[in-house]
């Protein structure tokens, strides 16, 4: 009898593992009893979802992106305001460097003056100087010139005296000087 029951469990199995393969519809996704059971669980985890979004995770992401907004906000805010504060400070430096060329163009006039009225001077000094010189000079050369007038006159008598003795006549000094000073007026 014990190979009868083992015959017939072995019998049993393979009828069972049959009839379970005949009837099972394949996943049990798609077998309508249990849809039921699977919609029920369905609208529990998407309440259970929706409930997490709005009272958790949208709130966080709104204040975050409000946080975000404000930061954006304030920092524009902030660049405008130094953006105006670099526009006067440009402004300023501009007006800065306008007064520094006039000043700069100032003290140029006031140095060129000041150069020119020591060149005015020093040409003055130097003019005079060379007016001094050339006086002295116009009196050196007077006298040269009176001394050598003197001295050709001296020397034209000299050799009118030697040349009318060397021609065997003999005249007094005073007809010599009077002939030399005739002849020397033009």
């Amino acid at each position: 009898m014990a190979t009868e029951t083992h015959g017939d469990g072995l019998a049993d199995a393979t009828g069972v593992a049959e009839h379970a393969a005949g009837s099972a519809p394949g996943m049990p996704q798609l077998d309508f009893s249990h849809w039921g059971n699977q919609i029920f669980w369905l609208l529990i985890a998407l309440v259970a979802i929706y409930l997490i979004l709005s009272r958790i995770a949208l709130p966080r992401i709104a204040s975050v992106l409000s946080e975000r907004q404000g930061t954006i906000t304030n920092d524009l805010a902030a660049a405008e305001e130094l953006k105006l504060k670099a526009e006067e400070a440009e402004a300023a430096y501009n007006q800065a460097l306008a007064d520094a060329r006039t000043e700069a163009q100032k003290i140029i006039a006031d140095t060129k003056a000041e150069i020119q009225a020591d060149l005015d001077a020093a040409t003055a000094k130097a003019d005079a100087e060379i007016a001094a010189r050339a006086a002295e000079s116009e009196k050196a050369i007077a006298e040269i010139r009176d001394n050598a007038l003197q001295s050709v006159t001296e020397v034209a008598k000299d050799t009118a005296a030697e040349i009318v003795s060397a021609l065997g006549q003999s005249a007094d000094a005073k007809t010599i000087a009077d002939a030399v000073s005739a002849r020397m007026k033009g």
